[in-house]
């Protein structure tokens, strides 16, 4: 039985389809941003605080003209991939647009990423240059691109890297000039005054269908995927999000999520652009106290955040310093959201309409969400209702749905898939069959209303703070360890982080490696968020018959072990 298109279950199945009243945008980016500049030229379009920046949208117009001008005259053209790896700060927002008016795809990488990661994806995607700030919190980002490319010469030089042989160009968010590495600001001054025809004739020729970004997301391989997604993909889903929220051209939406996630890039900057709202950007990384004060000054009405960062705000020492009246909406994702601090971000943070959103990078991100009056119970203990234009059904094993209420994988399918993993068709095919259903991995009820609850995890990914932590390429990195014979990582419960890492390890015979040694042989070779936060040893692991390790067994023993318990959420 096909299901109706208002998004609740018929036929006492769990199959569900948003609605379709209003139809898609069939535009790139380029396009969307030249609409919602026709309409709101004098009006603000990014504030930057700590940078002393607010543009109007004729003058970031004018900026991302001036970047991909520059890019341009170095050679980049439709199809080509540029890296980014840096925290939030405007010239990421420049380079998101400029790349997307060429048509060049943006591949977004993890600023807690170290070298080996970083020359992994710079590698996967090929990468003709990076985009790279200079350094992030104690992370020095030239020193570390520096040692992975020994060959760098004088600055502005083309780069022939053994490493890396796609690799063409550094550019760098400097005012110093670096051996082997273009200055930012110089690669905007080569397009500075270039005639916009130029870039509009590239521009027109873009296909909405084509890729335009690439996200990195692991998998049980142990390997990060590069989760390719396409302008109708993320235009569309940046349009439904902001439209639950019912953002406006008159919003402000506070945006201290990172850009190199979708929750930033698509949910956040991109999203403001369909709708013409006003893009703050409190800081670089997340900062509980500047990203209040952030609020109050710019008078924010929407705040996105995962669940942690509304708790560090809510218990920062100074926030009844703050008022926080402007705010009305938002959204809370990347991990479950307790009862309780809904409770308080509605009643102390006055958003009363802030909405919960569940997806997957592979889904563009978002496939379901709940609604500004969606009552409160539904929205702590579901993830909301399903998006328009998006068809999901919950499976059993053998691939059929299964009815109202009952537990099996979330299958999502519709305009929001990605286009693929890049340079890699058989995980692709792995994850999108036939019928064009994307296999999130994920477990999930759907209720007679619609909404959907999220149970587990079919391949036990660990949610650390919004961090999507895939045990598989932890274990993998262990193994490297001369001490470690037998490594099983997984996750268990956490009243900040919602979980954190845990690790069982089998030492090798004769050797007795401490706790504290394990997470120093992690620093500085995998991000901080993967390093376990508990490391335990055992003589052996518990097992299936067939020699299947049974993490259910040790996260239900180290729940026990250390008094832990879980709270209730979506």
């Amino acid at each position: 039985m096909e299901p109706r298109d208002d998004g609740v279950p018929s036929g006492g199945m769990s199959w569900v389809r948003g609605s379709r009243s209003q139809p898609l945008l069939e535009v790139t980016i380029p396009g969307l941003l030249a609409g919602c500049l026709a309409a709101r030229r004098d009006a603000t379009a990014a504030v930057f605080p700590g940078e002393g920046i607010r543009w109007t949208w004729e003058e970031f117009a004018r900026r991302v003209d001036a970047l991909a001008g520059g890019l341009a005259r170095l050679g980049y053209a439709t199809g080509d991939r540029l890296g980014i790896w840096a925290p939030n700060r405007s010239e990421w927002l420049l380079t998101q647009f400029a790349t997307a008016r060429l048509g060049v795809i943006l591949v977004t990488i993890n600023p807690a990423y170290r070298v080996h990661e970083l020359e992994y994806a710079l590698k996967l995607s090929g990468c003709r240059g990076l985009v790279l700030a200079e350094r992030f919190k104690g992370s020095d980002y030239a020193a570390m691109v520096a040692s992975l490319v020994p060959e760098l010469g004088a600055a502005g030089a083309e780069i022939a890297a053994e490493a890396l042989p796609a690799l063409r160009h550094l550019i760098v968010m400097s005012a110093e000039t670096r051996p082997g590495m273009l200055r930012f600001r110089d690669v905007e001054a080569m397009g500075a005054g270039a005639a916009a025809s130029g870039l509009d004739a590239v521009s027109a020729r873009l296909d909405r269908r084509d890729p335009i970004n690439i996200q990195f997301t692991s998998g049980t391989t142990g390997r990060p995927k590069g989760a390719t997604l396409t302008h109708r993909n993320i235009v569309n889903n940046a349009a439904f999000v902001t439209a639950a929220l019912k953002l406006g051209p008159e919003d402000r939406l506070c945006i201290p999520v990172p850009f190199y996630h979708c929750f930033g890039m698509v949910m956040g900057t991109l999203g403001c652009v369909t709708k013409g709202a006003t893009m703050i950007v409190p800081g670089e990384g997340f900062d509980p106290a500047v990203t209040l004060a952030t609020v109050a000054a710019e008078r924010a009405t929407g705040l996105y955040g995962v669940p942690t960062m509304f708790v560090a705000m809510l218990e920062h020492p100074d926030f009844d310093c703050h008022d926080l009246s402007s705010l009305r909406t938002g959204i809370m994702a990347g991990a479950p959201c307790p009862i309780e601090v809904m409770k308080r971000v509605q009643s102390q943070m006055h958003m009363r309409e802030v909405t919960i959103a569940y997806g997957m990078t592979e889904t563009s991100p978002v496939s379901f969400q709940s609604s500004t009056d969606t009552p409160v119970e539904k929205r702590v203990t579901s993830v909301g209702r399903v998006h328009p234009h998006v068809e999901v059904r919950v499976a059993d094993p053998e691939g059929n749905t299964v009815p109202v209420g009952e537990q099996g994988e979330i299958l999502t399918r519709g305009y929001s898939v990605m286009h693929g993993y890049w340079d890699d068709p058989a995980q692709t095919a792995a994850a999108i069959d036939a019928e064009g259903w994307m296999h999130t991995g994920d477990l999930g009820r759907i209720d007679a209303e619609g909404y959907c609850n999220i149970t587990g995890r079919v391949k036990d990914m660990i949610c650390r703070g919004g961090e999507n932590v895939y045990p598989r390429e932890i274990e993998e990195f262990l193994y490297s360890h001369p001490a470690v014979s037998q490594v099983q990582v997984f996750g268990i419960p956490d009243h900040a982080l919602g979980e954190i890492v845990c690790a069982w390890i089998i030492a090798r015979a004769g050797s007795a490696p401490t706790e504290d040694e394990i997470r120093a042989f992690c620093k500085g070779q995998i991000a901080h968020y993967k390093i376990p936060a508990v490391v335990r040893f055992r003589e052996d692991l518990p097992v299936t018959v067939t020699g299947k390790p049974q993490k259910f067994l040790m996260r239900a023993a180290m729940i026990e072990e250390l008094g832990l318990s879980e709270e209730k959420s979506a």
